[in-house]
């Protein structure tokens, strides 16, 4: 789309007025966020992965959950999704998705709602993405659970933010009372929790290393297809743990 000098002037400002952006999208030619700390964020990361991802998506559905300004629901509609929820908790990040999208043309349905709320759409879709908001809740395990109950059908794309030792080893089925070094050894699964503010975010609760995503991956019933980085995981549907309870459905009203 070729714009002139005056309606680019205008899409600046409707942009900047749109700030602060996480997402770093080019929209007319003009970038939302060209000094991003991350650099050209997320478009970078998804180079590294996008061929995980069905090229042709024609007759599926996606639920992108945490959308921030919807970068990945709109590289859905790229690849001809039919069908695209995107939800994040922040009207902030949402009226800024709904304006990337009416730019590129796409029909794109946003709601304000929680991850925990996803039982309330009452629909399994057939691609779920779920990128860097795991480490942001207070329940990640819950949430982990809600969605394979509720709204994974067939695949999820999912991301979470790792520390620690990259290293995985099998562990025992069971172990004794007085076994404790076990706990000692980097490559067993940990999850770290965050108290006050990690990298300045208050929002950042738990971290994992990586046995531990893959861990609680596993215990929720999803199984890694393709692991394309260290952080990003393709996963599909499997046997959750004999001793997991199910996950209740959980109204959280809105403040």
């Amino acid at each position: 789309m070729t714009i002139n000098v005056k309606e680019q002037e205008d899409l600046r400002r409707q942009i900047a007025e749109l700030g602060p952006w996480f997402h770093n999208l080019r929209i007319g030619g003009v970038e939302t966020a060209p000094d991003h700390f991350l650099g050209d964020y997320p478009s970078f990361k998804w180079r590294r992965f996008k061929d995980v991802v069905p090229a042709d998506l024609k007759g599926r559905s996606v639920l992108d959950i945490g959308c921030n300004a919807g970068f990945y629901s709109l590289e859905m509609k790229r690849r001809n999704a039919d069908r695209v929820v995107a939800i994040d908790t922040d009207p902030h990040y949402l009226r800024q998705a709904e304006f990337v999208a009416a730019q590129a043309g796409v029909d794109i349905d946003f709601r304000q709602m929680s991850v925990y709320e996803v039982a309330k759409l009452s629909e399994k879709f057939d691609l779920v993405i779920f990128m860097g908001v795991l480490y942001h809740l207070r329940h990640p395990l819950l949430a982990l659970d809600l969605l394979r109950e509720h709204v994974v059908g067939d695949l999820m794309l999912f991301q979470c933010m790792q520390r620690g030792v990259e290293e995985t080893s099998a562990v025992a089925d069971d172990y004794d009372f007085s076994e404790g070094d076990i706990f000692d050894r980097s490559d067993y699964p940990k999850l770290f929790f965050i108290e006050n503010r990690y990298a300045g975010d208050p929002t950042n609760w738990f971290i994992p290393n990586k046995a531990a995503a893959e861990a609680m991956l596993r215990s929720a019933g999803f199984t890694v297809l393709q692991n394309p980085e260290p952080e990003v995981y393709l996963l599909g549907c499997g046997e959750r743990h004999y001793a997991a309870e199910m996950p209740p459905i959980c109204d959280v009203k809105k403040s």
